[in-house]
This record gives structure tokens, sequence and C-alpha cells, in this order.
């Protein structure tokens, strides 16, 4: 077994290599009929004129494609812009669009080909060192050897698994045009669900989504016997592959906008953008639903089922962003800080983030109903800079390039401006606990080592003291790695919720702390 296991290792790490490859082969030749298929009308003049020395010209790779195009096309806007000529200037950007509709290389060709040995065969690869894990062992949550990990504990595997995400992301969310060919590869996916070619965001939803199918069934191989952990993964699977991934793309196949009904505001901070609330209204009963339910989900459902389950109702059953922390992320769990510090760091990092989401929000509100007259295009400016200090480098680069830095819940427990108002919430009104019975504690440590919301759970168990951090995401891990059944996590009367004069259990006799 052992064998086969290896085996698999050696097919995922080849297919991800290949992965990894792809973007860089292939040729690209732009043609008349591409422009005028693919830019927009008012444009196609200038950049047919702009554009003329590449038409025609076959070009050897990406770089060499984009780089051209980069040269005449940013050269053309920036002597427009030195001029003044603001009107003039073009700013969309075409760099992603051209380049796919231009490439010739095989994987354009072929793409269920290379979608089957860089993807598919890498599925395969990983289940197969997947399903025998543990097997032959007893049920109970595996942790032998992990800070041995070069994988688990910062070692250099851990590194290069980092710097892969991270070059990932700032690819995807910056320059998608260098990975045209993973996204040529995922269209014929994306025709059969949307009736549209796929975008880069298509790419991210898929490879995403599939991050959180495979490595769920590694939790269930690590987590079997704990019935809790399994529901919790199930339930997070199913909400990201129906929820965030195929339904929003069979309702633009229906002609409605792209919408993900579990998706929450502020963790969705563009809901109350213009196009998002112009294209919710004028797509009729269902359109105004989604309008209707998002504001029933922040107005009501947050504090309704935050106060009856804690915030782990969502962060932990329901969130793409935690889905992923919990699966993809869970081998870095042990790596979050527990110390005073990083909390104090994270208190003020994350609320900030959300009052920056709340200020940003009312003005874009405000300017909507007053007809652009408040801030006029500087909206768009305040937009643009939340998208990319918080949407994308905090929540994508930073969130998931980290995980095996700094843990798997950085985005969560540092950013995430829902989970701060899911976390005040909890903290001030919630049924929901995590008890100790300070008595038990044998003060061994595995609670604190496997929050991956970086509390020193070990600190409240020895005091006997409930546990009511607005950080905590019920994940259950803490209770589940006791070896004396200290913790338990609890939704009941919030009378005595907060025990401010917990026991302490000293060397000589038990007192109140008074």
């Amino acid at each position: 077994m052992k064998q086969f296991q290896q085996a698999g290792i050696v097919i995922f790490v080849i297919s991800l290599l290949l992965f990894s490859v792809l973007p860089f082969i292939g040729s690209y030749k732009l043609e008349k009929e591409t422009l005028a298929a693919t830019v927009k009308t008012e444009h196609l003049g200038v950049m047919e004129e702009v554009l003329a020395p590449m038409v025609g010209q076959e070009f050897s790779s990406n770089f060499a494609f984009i780089a051209e195009f980069n040269r005449l096309f940013g050269g053309y806007n920036d002597a427009l812009k030195a001029n003044q000529q603001w009107d003039k200037v073009i700013w969309d950007n075409y760099a992603f669009a051209l380049t796919k509709a231009s490439a010739l290389g095989p994987v354009s060709q072929n793409p269920h080909f290379y979608l089957f040995i860089s993807v598919v065969f890498g599925v395969v690869g990983a289940l197969m060192y997947i399903l025998p894990m543990y097997r032959g062992k007893p049920e109970g949550i595996k942790h032998d050897g992990i800070f041995f990990s070069s994988m688990k504990s910062r070692g250099i595997l851990g590194i290069l698994t980092g710097t892969w995400l991270i070059l990932f992301y700032i690819a995807l969310y910056w320059f998608p045009e260098y990975l045209t060919n993973l996204v040529l590869m995922v269209d014929p996916i994306s025709m059969a669900l949307s009736g549209n070619p796929a975008s880069q965001w298509f790419l991210y939803g898929f490879v995403y989504t599939l991050a959180i199918i495979v490595m769920g069934i590694r939790m269930f191989r690590k987590y079997r016997g704990n019935a809790y952990q399994t529901i919790r993964t199930v339930s997070v699977m199913f909400f990201q592959l129906a929820f965030a991934f195929l339904l929003p793309e069979i309702m633009v196949l229906m002609n409605m906008p792209w919408h993900d009904f579990k998706n929450i505001w502020p963790l969705d901070y563009s809901f109350f953008y213009d196009y998002r609330i112009d294209g919710m209204v004028n797509s009729g009963a269902l359109g105004m639903f989604m309008l209707i339910w998002g504001i029933i989900l922040i107005v009501l459902g947050v504090p309704i089922f935050t106060y009856l389950f804690g915030k782990r109702w969502y962060c932990s059953w329901v969130c793409g962003c935690g889905g992923l922390a919990e699966t993809l992320g869970d081998p870095y769990r042990q790596l979050s800080d527990k110390s005073v510090k990083a909390w104090k760091i994270e208190r003020y990092l994350i609320h900030g983030v959300l009052v920056f989401a709340v200020l940003m929000t009312g003005l874009t509100i405000a300017n909507y109903f007053t007809e652009f007259a408040l801030l006029g295009q500087a909206t768009n400016q305040l937009h643009s800079i939340y998208g990319f200090a918080i949407g994308s480098a905090f929540a994508g680069v930073v969130g998931t390039g980290f995980y095996p830095l700094m843990g798997n819940r950085v985005w969560c427990r540092f950013g995430c401006p829902l989970a701060a108002y899911l976390g005040i919430v909890q903290r001030f009104k919630s049924r929901f606990r995590i008890t100790t019975n300070g008595g038990q504690c044998i003060s061994c440590g595995n609670c604190s080592t496997y929050c991956e919301m970086g509390i020193d759970v070990r600190w409240y168990a020895q005091r006997g003291q409930n546990i009511v951090r607005s950080s905590c995401v019920g994940c259950g891990v803490c209770s589940a790695v006791c070896p004396r059944g200290v913790l338990k996590l609890e939704n009941a009367d919030e009378e005595g919720r907060i025990n401010d004069k917990p026991i302490l259990i000293g060397n000589n006799s038990i007192t109140l702390n008074a």
C-alpha cells in the first residue's frame, strides 16, 4: 500500500508540473478578425491602427505576444495621458481577451487532453495517496510527526508550496493573460455549464472547488470516527460545489446575473455596487429575490443564526473561504500564532477592515441614490482601492498563499470583514460557547496547538473558563484532540455563558478567583 501511495505522489507531482508549465507553451497570432470579434465597436478603429504592427505576426510565446501588446497599447495610452487627453484613453484592458483569442498552441486545439493530463490525472494521483491514509489504524485524529514534516512545519516543501500559491494568485488576479492556456483548458466545462467561454474567474472557481472536494476526502480519512468533523466537511463541500460554482454558472446560462446565494456582505463587498444592483433590479422577479435575499441575510440572517449557533454556522459550515481553509489548509492549522501580540494585531486589523468596508459601502449607496453626485467617478477609485488591497491582495494572495507560513486561517483571522461582524455578535449576544472542565485538564497543549484561529485554548481550559472569543469559528478540533474530554461545544442559555470568576486548580487546593 505504501508503494501505491508513493505512485500517487509521483503522478500528482508530474501533473502539477504540467499544470505549471502549460501557460508557457504554444504560439500566438493576432488577426483582424480576432480584433473585430474581441474589441468593443467604439474602440475598434483605434485598436486596429495601434496594433497594426502585430496583426498577422506569429509570436512564439505568450511573453513575446503580451510584451508587444503592452508596448503598443501602453504607448498609445501613455501619450494621451501625458497630454491630458483623458477622454481618448482606452481604459478597457484587452490583454487577456486578445491573448486568449490569438492562441494557436496545442492547448487551444485539444483542451480535453490537457485538462486530463494536468488536472484529472492530478486528482487521481492525489486520491491514490489520500484514500489509503490511516488504513488499519483505529479511529481518531492523527497528528503523528506533524512537526517533523517539511510540508507542514515551514520546511522547504511548505515554503515552495506557499511560493507557488502566491505566484498563482498574483497571476490570476492581475496578469491573467499569462494563464491563457489554463483558461482555454477549462473552456469546454464553462461552455457546458453557462454557454460562455471560460474566464480566469471560472478557472479560479473550478480549481478552488476541486481543491475543496479532494482535500475534503482527506478530511474524511483524517477525522474518521468524528461525526461533527465529517458532517461539517460535507457541508462546506456541498455549499462550494452547488452554491458557489454550479448554481451561479447555471444562472448565467438562464441569462441571469452571476450570483452566489451563500455569499454575504461585507465579504461580498461588491453587493451594493451600481452594476450589481442594476443587474439584479433589471432581472425580473429572480433578480429582486437575489437583492432582497442578500439584504435579509445581512440584517436578519447573520444576527439570528449567530445568536443561535455562533459564527460557526457560516465560517465552518458554509463559507467558501472557510471551506478552503478547513480542507486544503488543514495540514497547516498548527502554524497559527497564539501570542498575545498576534491577538492584538488581529483585533486591530480585522475590525479596521470591517470599518473600511462599512464606510466604503455607505458612500457607494449614498452615491448611487444621488446619481453619483456625491463622489462622481471617485467611487470607482474607492472600489479599486478596496478590491486591490482587501479583495485581492489580502483575501487571495496572503489569505491562501500564506497557509504554509502562518496557518490556514490568515484571512479569516486578520482580514475578513464578515468574520468581524459575526464575531461581534458571537462575543456579546450568542448562545454558543466552548465549556471547559478545568479539573480534568492535564495541560498537554493539544487544544492550543491545533487551534487554527490562534486562541490559546489551554489557558482557558486550565482556568475552567468558557471560551467565548469572537474569533472562534467553532471548528471543534480543540475538543476532538483533547485526550481528557475537557472541552465541549455548546449552544445553551445565555446565563452563565461568560464566567469571569473561574475555578482555578492549584497545587494545594481548589480556590475561587474572587
